[in-house]
């Protein structure tokens, strides 16, 4: 049974999953890990999703505040066994009607090149490319979006 879990980046379930996140990045990334990795430190995260299956922790994803009304997602990740099931896309949605419960009125992402399925899925729930922005700008392998919350 799966179940949906409101929590915060000290949760040992999340830290498991940005573990297994981090390790799939590397691989990914390749000699740029590093760049992007200085810019996915997760302390003090306040609002953290974890998808949790049959009692262990599938998926996740977190929101970070960027500007006054706007919200970055980050750590956007479903282990390889459960992906295609829909959970990236329950948490995201989930993430957006948090981040509308807080106040926030635009979510942010940064994804990357190397990572077809986060793009994708981005596109599918209506996210706009938009410009690299912040610590992104001169990343050539970002790619970077947005949703404006209704």
């Amino acid at each position: 049974m799966r179940e949906y879990i409101k929590t915060n980046s000290e949760h040992p379930d999340f830290l498991a999953m940005n573990t297994a996140l981090d390790a799939e990045l590397h691989i990914r990334d390749g000699a740029e890990h590093a760049f992007y990795s200085q810019y996915n430190k997760i302390d003090k995260i306040k609002h953290v999703i974890i998808a949790m299956d049959e009692g262990k922790p599938v998926g996740c994803g977190a929101l970070k505040p960027y500007a006054d009304d706007v919200v970055e997602i980050k750590r956007m990740f479903v282990r390889e066994p459960h992906r295609g099931q829909g959970i990236a896309s329950y948490v995201l949605s989930a993430l957006e009607e948090w981040a509308k419960d807080l106040n926030y009125g635009k979510c942010i992402l940064e994804t990357g090149v190397n990572q077809p399925e986060a793009i994708a899925l981005y596109h599918k729930s209506k996210y706009t490319v938009i410009p690299n922005y912040g610590q992104y700008l001169n990343a050539a392998n970002s790619v970077c979006f947005e949703k404006k919350l209704g």
